[in-house]
C-alpha cells in the first residue's frame, strides 16, 4: 500500500508505458515504487491492457492511481515494421492527450513514457511540463541505439549480412555483424514519414528533460556514465531490478498477467527437484523461434537428459499444432515440465531448482535471471538482444554462448545437449559471478545505488511541481 497519507499534496505525473508486455511490465513495476513513495499517477493505457494495471488498482487507493484509457486509431501499416506504424498510431493521442490535461484540475507535473514514444517530449513542451524517458533495456543498449539514430552509420556492403558495424564513441568499441543488428534500424527507410518520425522519436529520448533505466549502476556503471555524457546532464537514473518482491503488492505471480498452469503446481515441481538441477526454457512474451529449431531443442532436451520447463507460446501452437512431436510429452514425464502460454517467469527463476535459463536475452529476462543468481545459456532473437548477449558472456562473465544465430539456422541438437547437461553441473565460473551480481543487484534496490537514485528521481518530481520548467 501507498506510505503516503496525504495524496492531495503529492506531486501528480503520467505514466505512458509502450502497449508491448515486454515494455509495459517494467513501467509498471516502476509505477509501483512511485506509489509507494508517495506520488499520484495516472497510466495511459490501450484498454486492451487495461487488466494488467489490475494489480497496481487493488492494491493502492484510487487517490493514487487512476487509468487514463485511450483509443488510438487502428494500424495501417505502410511501412515494413509494426512498430513504427504502431507508434505512428499512438502519436495521434497527441490532442486527446492535450485535451485530458487542460481539462484536468489537478494535471500531472510530469511525463514518464517509453523509448518508443518520444514524441512525448515534445507533447510536455506544447504543456510546459518536463518528459522523462523510460528505457526498458539497460544503457549498454542504449549507448547503441542512440549512436545508431544520431549518425545512421551503414556498413560497405548493405547487401554482406555478415558485414560489421563498429560503435567506436561506445566505450569497449562493441562491433556486431550487420544481422545482430536491430531490425528496427535495419528495415530504416529513409524519407518514409513513418520511419521518419520514428528516428526523430528515438532522438528525442537524448533530449528529453531526464531518462530512468530499469538497470543498476553496478550491472553498466560505464554506459551509465556514457548516457549522462551524451544527455548532457547527471539526471539520468538507474533505479532496478525493478522486479516485484515476494510479498509485494504486485506479487511475482501476478505480474504480466496469470499463468497458464498454477504457480504452486509448478513450484511443487521443482520443490522435487534438487538445486541447480533443472533447465528453464523461455524466448520472452514476444519472440519465437522457428518451427524448425523447435523440433532441434526439444531434440536436444531429450538427449540431454536434464531436468527441464519449457515455455511455448499459445500463438506458436495455434500456428503449428504439431510444434511439440506426438510422444514427447509422455517420453519426458519424469523430467520434463512443458507450460503452454504464460508462465510465472520470476517465481521459476527464484527457485533454488533452477540452475541454467536458456535465454533469448530481452533485458527483462536477463535481469530476472540475474536476481535470481541463475547462469544465463543465450539465444538471442533481435532488438538490443545480441547485444546483451554480448554484455552477459564477454564483460560480465555470468553467461554461456547457447546458439547465437537468431532464427537463421537450425542448431546441431548434439551440441546444444552437451551445453545442457554441461550447465546444471559446471559452470563454475559463471555461477560465481551471477552470484555476485545477485547480491549487488539486491543491495542495491534496498538502500543501495538504486534506492538512492530513485529516491532523487522523486524527489526531482515532487521538485518540478513546485515550479514552471
Amino acid at each position: 500500500m501507498s506510505t503516503n497519507s496525504d495524496h492531495g499534496n503529492s506531486a501528480h505525473i503520467l505514466v505512458f508505458p509502450y502497449p508491448a508486455l515486454g515494455h509495459i511490465i517494467p513501467l509498471l513495476d516502476l509505477t509501483h515504487l512511485f506509489l509507494t513513495r508517495g506520488l499520484t499517477v495516472t497510466v495511459l493505457v490501450t484498454p486492451i491492457h487495461l487488466p494488467l494495471l489490475e494489480p497496481l488498482l487493488s492494491g493502492h487507493p484510487s487517490t493514487s492511481i487512476q487509468p487514463l484509457v485511450l483509443t488510438p486509431p487502428d494500424v495501417q501499416a505502410s511501412t515494413t515494421c509494426r512498430p513504427v506504424a504502431n507508434a505512428r498510431a499512438l502519436s495521434e493521442l497527441y490532442n486527446p492527450i492535450v485535451q485530458w490535461f487542460r481539462s484536468h484540475p489537478s494535471p500531472p507535473v510530469a511525463i514518464v513514457s517509453d523509448i518508443f514514444l518520444g514524441w512525448t517530449h515534445y507533447l510536455g513542451s506544447d504543456l510546459g511540463v518536463p518528459r522523462i524517458v523510460f528505457w526498458p533495456s539497460g544503457s549498454f543498449a542504449a549507448s547503441i541505439c542512440n549512436c545508431l539514430w544520431r549518425d545512421l552509420p551503414r556498413v560497405d556492403d548493405p547487401n554482406d549480412e555478415n558485414s560489421v558495424l563498429s560503435f567506436p564513441k561506445v566505450p569497449n568499441c562493441p562491433k556486431y555483424p550487420q544481422w545482430q543488428i536491430s531490425h528496427l534500424y535495419r528495415y530504416y527507410q529513409a524519407g518514409d514519414p513513418d520511419w521518419e518520425l520514428f528516428r526523430s522519436s528515438m532522438m528525442a529520448n537524448s533530449e528529453s528533460w531526464g531518462a530512468v533505466f530499469n538497470s543498476f549502476t553496478q550491472l553498466e556503471r560505464v554506459y551509465m556514465d556514457h548516457v549522462k555524457k551524451y544527455m548532457g546532464h547527471d539526471r539520468v537514473w538507474a533505479v532496478g531490478p525493478l522486479l516485484p518482491a515476494d510479498d509485494d503488492v504486485m506479487g511475482p505471480t501476478k505480474r504480466g498477467g496469470s499463468s497458464s498452469v498454477p504457480t504452486q503446481e509448478v513450484i511443487s515441481w521443482l520443490d522435487s527437484k534438487g538445486n541447480n538441477s533443472v533447465v528453464y526454457v523461455c524466448f520472452g512474451s514476444g519472440w519465437t523461434v522457428t518451427s524448425q529449431q523447435v523440433v532441434a531443442l526439444l531434440d536436444a532436451l531429450d538427449r540431454s537428459e536434464v531436468h527441464f520447463i519449457l515455455v511455448v507460446k499459445e500463438s506458436d501452437l495455434a500456428r503449428d499444432a504439431s510444434l511439440i512431436p506426438k510422444g514427447f510429452e509422455d517420453r519426458v514425464a519424469n523430467r520434463g515440465f512443458i507450460i503452454k502460454g504464460w508462465a510465472p517467469q520470476v517465481a521459476i527463476l527464484r527457485h533454488l531448482a533452477v540452475g541454467a535459463f536458456v535465454t533469448h536475452c530481452g533485458w527483462n529476462s536477463v535481469l530476472e535471471g540475474l536476481a535470481a543468481g541463475v547462469v544465463m545459456l543465450t539465444w538471442p532473437l533481435g532488438a538490443d538482444q545480441f547485444t546483451n548477449a554480448q554484455l552477459l558472456v564477454d564483460q560480465l562473465g555470468v553467461a554461456v554462448r547457447f546458439c547465437e544465430v537468431g532464427t537463421r539456422t537450425i542448431p546441431d541438437p548434439t551440441e546444444l545437449a552437451c551445453k545442457l547437461a554441461e550447465s546444471v553441473g559446471g559452470c563454475k565460473s559463471q555461477r560465481d559471478r551471477v552470484m555476485e551480481l545477485r547480491s549487488a543487484a539486491s543491495e542495491a534496490i534496498q538502500g543501495g545505488s538504486s534506492s538512492r537514485d530513485m529516491d532523487e528521481l522523486v524527489k526531482n518530481l515532487h521538485g518540478v511541481s513546485k515550479c514552471v520548467v
